[in-house]
């Protein structure tokens, strides 16, 4: 049985009050940081939910790395089912997480106090299982961390549900609305939509290829390059041979001309 930080039975490992942090030293943080598990138990977590869960964080966690590696001024942190420490708060542990205008290092877990700042952007990703969790629970737990903007998108329907946190007023999400078939993330920069299947990041009118995505769209190219060069290796061979002709029929006209000259002399 695991016990908190205050001894506590039967309860979760948590980070402490703000204010419990601020009353700490260097050292003390330091401790509590180290203490606190990079891991969550079978307790807090969801039944597995099999390959469509699994496959559905991958592809949009390889997406938006690729994304954010290939623009590296976006400072954005990114991470999949890391522990979640809310200061005096139930750790979670979301099935993808993004943090703007932090350092892209590695992470065991994500410490709020120690890391200065919160979450900005949460997508939980639902097949099957307790749907209230996603759909009712965590809307309203997300919206009181004040973390601006989640989404759930729902893979055994094929759709996607977004929320925002409004600038003022009380920390409740509102619904983000449907612009041309798509979601705006304003702290992901990006637009979001279920296509044909597939969750698809778009900048601005550019799609987000996933790595098979962008594998076939390079192999695609290869060969077409191949194609040029070889259609331009026959052209230089066929200028060649016409050349090559032009010259020799050259040479005989000059040879003609050569030996006409000589007989009328």
């Amino acid at each position: 049985m695991e016990r908190d930080r205050r001894g506590n039975a039967e309860a979760f490992p948590q980070a402490p009050s703000q204010q419990e942090w601020e009353a700490m030293s260097v050292e003390e943080r330091e401790q509590v940081v180290a203490s606190l598990p990079g891991e969550v138990t079978w307790d807090e977590m969801a039944m597995p939910e099999g390959d469509r869960h699994l496959q559905a964080k991958v592809s949009a966690l390889d997406v938006l790395r690729g994304h954010f590696n290939r623009h590296r001024r976006h400072k954005l942190y990114l991470g999949a089912e890391l522990p979640v420490y809310y200061p005096d708060e139930r750790r979670f542990a979301p099935d993808l997480l993004a943090v703007r205008d932090v350092e892209r290092h590695e992470r065991d877990k994500w410490v709020v106090s120690a890391e200065g700042k919160g979450l900005d952007w949460v997508m939980e990703v639902h097949v099957g299982g307790d749907r209230k969790k996603d759909a009712e629970y965590n809307v309203r737990r997300y919206a009181r961390l004040g973390i601006p903007e989640y989404f759930i998108y729902d893979r055994k329907k094929e759709r996607l549900v977004a929320y925002r946190l409004p600038e003022s007023g009380p920390r409740k999400y509102e619904a983000i609305p449907l612009v041309r078939g798509r979601y705006r993330s304003e702290q992901l920069g990006l637009d979001l939509q279920v296509e044909e299947g597939r969750l698809r990041f778009w900048a601005g009118r550019r799609p987000l290829l996933e790595s098979d995505e962008r594998i076939a769209g390079l192999k695609r190219e290869a060969r077409q390059l191949r194609r040029r060069a070889a259609e331009e290796a026959r052209r230089v061979a066929e200028e060649a041979r016409r050349r090559e002709a032009a010259e020799r029929q050259l040479a005989k006209l000059r040879t003609e001309l050569k030996r006409l000259r000589t007989r009328g002399a």
